[in-house]
């Protein structure tokens, strides 16, 4: 249901009880204002279908209308563009027809705007993508040389080591051998005098 001035000016509000409120007298007076506006604007909305019809019938002179649409109200974007010659001339079908050929151009241009948004982001996209792989391709690389350097010193150490082990074993072996003779040759020296059991 549409609100009309009536209805703003019969609207009863309830008083609030054990609280402080608005003015009611200063409430009323806004909305007198509020109802003398809105009277003038179904007035002057009134009007203009009155001259808008009659327009479209072609009782009216184009001046008279066009002077109205000025006068009263500004006319939308749209119907500003159509041109003022092919109005009178050919009536509402003209008006229609310029209308709807502004609002394809409009429609083509919004159309090619949006292409060229469209092909932009998908450009800056692509050039991220390329930009995050080639990162991600280098950090890959400089991994591959980080740990082909790691396993290069680690496998030098186990040479190292294992020189190490060999070095050590040859050592002891000597070491042990060297006892093991001293041994025996200790043994047979002292086969040789027995030892007295007192």
């Amino acid at each position: 249901m549409a609100l009309t001035p009536e209805d703003v000016v019969t609207k009863q509000f309830q008083h609030v009880r054990f609280k402080e409120g608005f003015d009611p007298d200063e409430v009323d007076d806004f909305l007198d204002e509020i109802v003398v506006e809105w009277r003038k604007t179904i007035a002057e909305n009134e009007e203009l279908k009155t001259k808008l019809a009659a327009y479209e019938s072609g009782e009216a002179a184009p001046a008279e209308v066009v002077e109205a649409a000025v006068v009263e109200e500004p006319a939308p974007a749209v119907v500003e563009a159509v041109p003022a010659a092919e109005a009178p001339a050919a009536g509402g079908v003209a008006a229609s027809a310029g209308i709807i050929e502004l609002a394809q151009r409009l429609h083509d241009e919004h159309v090619a705007e949006g292409q060229a948004q469209r092909d932009k982001l998908i450009s800056e996209a692509q050039s991220k993508a390329a930009s995050i792989l080639a990162e991600a391709e280098a950090k890959g690389r400089d991994e591959m040389a980080r740990l082909e350097a790691e396993r290069v010193t680690l496998e030098s150490r186990i040479s190292e080591l294992r020189q190490f082990e060999r070095d050590y074993r040859s050592q002891l072996r000597g070491f042990i051998e060297d006892k093991l003779r001293d041994l025996d040759v200790a043994g047979t020296t002292s086969g040789a005098s027995p030892v007295s059991a007192s």
